[in-house]
């Protein structure tokens, strides 16, 4: 049997601490941010961490 491979498109988007938590960035920083706030951009700009629906899911993608 082959060995499982982790998704690497998702690892580079995902970081997980020393605790296990998975940390995400926000979406909407790509483009067309002049007409944000500074404000939405600064929030926005911050990593946070994955919903609990997606845990499973993602625990899933990342195993090696």
């Amino acid at each position: 049997m082959p060995k499982m491979k982790s998704n690497r498109a998702l690892l580079k988007r995902i970081k997980v601490t020393g605790s296990g938590k998975v940390m995400r960035y926000h979406s909407g920083m790509g483009h067309l941010a002049r007409h944000k706030t500074t404000k939405q951009k600064k929030h926005l700009a911050t990593e946070t961490t994955v919903s609990k629906s997606d845990y499973k899911r993602i625990k899933y993608l990342i195993q090696k």
